[in-house]
């Protein structure tokens, strides 16, 4: 990389200059501002104590040196003590070259001696997919694509809550109000009719509660006293007691919800490894418990409830497991981190799990430190902020939630509807137009929710996210698709090569090269940071620096052969780019639009 050549040559003009010791790895440059000429900027001022001189003339004094010591370097600009480097057009011209010739530019080969589980989804199997979920899938996704892209191994996986009393909410309400309803019976998807029996069941607890608080009872009395929710507390110890017909109908109805999640991945396009299931990992839970308490890591209160005190390390007392015998979701957590290092060895763990876990996992992590676990330093919670509508939070037991299901269809048709409005598609095949609808759909429902840096809250906004302008997947889509028609206009027979000494790069082509050669280093960051929002953001410039070009810059009609050819490559790698990175975002690209 150029960065690295510059730093050598910069390491090395310093400790001639100045007598010092600096090795490349000391050297910090970045981008050249815009409003300046240049690409690549270095700070003096930390060097000033060495030369004894003013910012300018130190700056200049480096920058006559480097135009010595460095075959890359074309000029140099001095602002105050900033010393901008222009490259040479030579050496974008013979980059260009080579990334034309790579199959997978800014790819890392694998490199990666220690690999890295991601874990997302974990869904609950009491309800159907909504938005919420859609972001921690598409996010989780993207993560561990950029992860690989990066060249680390990545492993994927999924816990499924799939026990504990939300589950027996629906399961009780079905069984008293459900009169054997089935998905077959009433034509919904699985886990739509479980998440119907959910909502059902919070309807009657809100009615006993009021009717409790009638008798003169406050309203937190109320809600343990509820008969529904005494009935459903019991089941739950039913079920861990393996009663037959609780267990029976827990299965059955599992079993609905995971035909209809299978749907929803489908349509969202995301895969896992492996899929783990809370009814199996709270037992190994139980067992690290007793361990922690052999190891008097926990301890018992008088009820026989099992704790953890983390007062010292700020997060107070901590229940791993309850009197009654029954586990919280810390206790299957420390059993399926258990497993899932005994199944990948995987020393990094990523959870991609809502903000409102944040203490949850700064718990997780402290209790398997203090029990000696080796991937305890390795648990990393991926926060991120919740999904919100213009109308305001999404409840679940209240059924006001956006079902995805719903959300993806709603996106597909408003695709449909935009793209049929713009008048571009006539005489294409029905079938050709339907995924063509559903590329773009699910291109701007992703790419919405992925270019807003993950720890932060985000309003969706459905019809902002379809726009054909702006910094919206469909305007990328577009910018891909106006691309392949001009490659689909070139000759087999033609060819891209290139006459380094015959090309004349104008500045709007040169920020284009520019951009392209970032690729690798965004990949990089987007990996470092855990973000596919860097990822988004590079592909929106990419998009528009192209834009640009192709604004002021013939391509096809351009009479010199080499610009021509010069020129098709800038087109050829843009369009690379965008299809890699929305790939690595796991967003489609059409050829047409």
């Amino acid at each position: 990389m150029i960065q690295d050549l510059l730093k050598t040559a910069i390491a090395k003009v310093l400790n001639q200059l100045y007598g010092s010791a600096f090795v490349p790895t000391d050297i910090t440059i970045e981008n050249t501002s815009s409003d300046f000429e240049g690409d690549y900027t270095f700070v003096v001022f930390p060097y000033l104590r060495l030369s004894k001189k003013n910012p300018e003339q130190t700056a200049t004094q480096i920058g006559d040196e480097l135009l010595i010591h460095s075959t890359e370097i074309l000029k140099f600009e001095v602002v105050k003590g900033f010393l901008n480097l222009t490259i040479k057009d030579s050496f974008w011209l013979t980059f260009l070259k080579q990334a034309a010739t790579e199959k997978s530019f800014g790819m890392a080969m694998p490199n990666s001696e220690e690999p890295v589980l991601v874990e997302y989804s974990s869904p609950n199997t009491n309800k159907p997919l909504h938005l919420g979920h859609v972001r921690n899938n598409l996010l989780g996704y993207a993560v561990a694509q950029i992860l690989r892209a990066n060249g680390h191994k990545v492993f994927t996986c999924n816990l499924v809550n799939d026990r504990g009393i939300h589950i027996c909410k629906s399961m009780l309400a079905w069984m008293r109000y459900g009169n054997g309803e089935t998905p077959e019976t009433s034509k919904l998807k699985g886990d739509h009719l479980v998440g119907k029996y959910y909502v059902i069941f919070d309807q009657h607890y809100k009615k006993e509660i009021g009717e409790l608080v009638q008798t003169g009872l406050t309203e937190e009395e109320a809600k343990k006293k509820a008969p529904i929710m005494l009935a459903a507390q019991e089941m739950l110890l039913k079920w861990e007691q393996n009663d037959a017909e609780i267990v029976g109908v827990w299965k059955m109805m599992n079993e609905w919800v995971y035909a209809g999640f299978a749907i929803t991945y489908e349509n969202l396009g995301v895969q896992f490894d492996k899929y783990y299931y809370e009814s199996n990992t709270y037992l190994l839970g139980k067992e690290i418990v007793q361990e922690g308490l052999s190891k008097s890591v926990f301890y018992n209160k008088d009820d026989g409830s099992v704790w953890i005190d983390l007062s010292e390390e700020g997060l107070d007392q901590k229940l791993v497991l309850r009197g009654d015998g029954t586990s919280v979701y810390i206790t299957q957590d420390l059993g399926t981190a258990e497993l899932k290092y005994e199944d990948f060895n995987c020393n990094r763990s990523i959870y991609v799990v809502g903000n409102e876990q944040d203490y949850h996992f700064k718990v997780l992590q402290k209790i398997a430190q203090k029990l000696g676990k080796s991937y305890a330093d390795g648990i990393y919670h991926l926060s991120y902020g919740m999904v919100e509508l213009p109308e305001g939070k999404m409840k679940s037991r209240e059924g006001t939630v956006v079902d995805a299901d719903d959300l993806i269809a709603d996106m597909v048709l408003t695709a449909e509807e935009t793209t049929k409005a713009l008048g571009k598609m006539e005489g294409e095949s029905e079938d050709h137009l339907k995924k063509l609808y559903h590329t773009i759909g699910m291109g701007a429902l992703k790419y919405f929710l992925l270019k807003v840096e993950p720890k932060k809250k985000m309003l969706f906004n459905p019809a902002e996210s379809i726009d054909f302008q702006g910094n919206t997947g469909p305007f990328i889509q577009y910018t891909h698709a106006r691309i392949k028609s001009i490659l689909r206009n070139v000759s087999a027979t033609e060819s891209f090569n290139f006459t380094d000494e015959k090309i004349v790069m104008s500045v709007i082509e040169k920020e284009l090269v520019f951009k392209i050669y970032q690729y690798p280093l965004v990949i990089k960051e987007a990996a470092k940071e855990l973000s596919p929002g860097v990822i988004c953001n590079y592909i929106f410039e990419l998009a528009k620096q192209y834009s640009a070009f192709y604004h002021d810059h013939q391509v096809l009609n351009e009479a010199n052969a080499d610009q021509r050819s010069f020129r098709l490559n800038l087109c050829k790698l843009t369009a690379d780019i965008i299809q890699s990175g929305f790939g690595l975002l796991g967003i489609e690209v059409p050829e047409k639009m």
